[in-house]
């Protein structure tokens, strides 16, 4: 009876963190396949960021195994919308703006019934 042939085993490379295209060469340099489940044109990925791997780095697999990658957290993590890059908040609208006057505010008499002696009632009123 023949023995079947020992496949050589290489260890997972790290590729959290990699673009999608580093990943994919990272994998190949160390005899590994890649499968993302979350982005079924993988070919087609360049600038997504792995952010989840199974197996973790280190662990030795038969040489052609296929490590998973994922590019997307999942809706438990926090994730579901990819990883972006924080976005500034907009510039304000309306161009340059100038600063306003302060409004004057002038008196006027309500009416002929006096407060006290020599006043009037007054009510204010911007002008």
């Amino acid at each position: 009876m023949r023995n079947a042939p020992e496949m050589s085993e290489v260890p997972v490379p790290r590729l959290v963190g990699l673009m999608a295209v580093d990943a994919r060469r990272s994998a190949e340099t160390h005899g590994v396949l890649l499968a993302a489940p979350d982005r079924p044109d993988l070919h087609r990925v360049v600038v997504e960021y792995v952010v989840r791997q199974y197996p973790p780095p280190g662990v030795e697999v038969p040489r052609g195994a296929a490590v998973t990658v994922w590019f997307d957290l999942g809706e438990a993590e926090g994730g579901g919308t990819g990883v972006r890059e924080p976005r500034l908040p907009p510039a304000p609208g309306g161009g340059v703006r100038r600063e306003l006057e302060e409004p004057r505010i002038t008196h006027t008499p309500l009416g002929p019934f006096p407060q006290g002696p020599g006043e009037a009632l007054v009510r204010s009123k911007p002008v």
